[in-house]
């Protein structure tokens, strides 16, 4: 299977040696993202905010795939404090409303740029 980079540039470049996502066959890894916003580069204000952004982030790099949110089969949530978790998991109930994927969220020591939540998935598109 041939391995293909993704990009997008609806959602903020790689901070690091990485990149966005990589497409294999039918499967997309997208890199975890942050809370920030492309145009401006900066972290939104706010969990709610950067969680908001994270998945807009993620939802272009599935576009940039090919693939779309209810093709996601797995997520990870990484959050800078667990006492979040509430407000996170409400918004990303809005994303993820029918049979959603399978999901871990865990507390970390620290994220990115002081971020406050960090979201990853893996999907199977057409």
């Amino acid at each position: 299977m041939q391995r293909q980079v993704i990009r997008s540039e609806q959602a903020p470049a790689a901070i690091g040696p990485y990149s966005q996502a990589i497409r294999v066959g039918q499967f997309v890894f997208a890199s975890g993202q942050l809370g920030i916003d492309p145009k401006t580069g900066k972290l939104q204000d706010g969990v709610e905010a950067q969680a908001r952004q994270a998945l807009a982030n993620v939802q272009a790099l599935l576009q940039a795939a090919g693939a779309r949110p209810d093709q996601v089969v797995k997520a990870t949530i990484f959050l800078a404090n667990m006492a979040d978790f509430a407000a996170v998991n409400a918004i990303y109930g809005e994303l993820f409303t029918q049979e959603p994927p399978a999901r871990s969220t865990v507390q970390v020591a620290a994220l990115p740029l002081g971020g406050l939540v960090e979201i990853e998935v893996i999907a199977l598109a057409d």
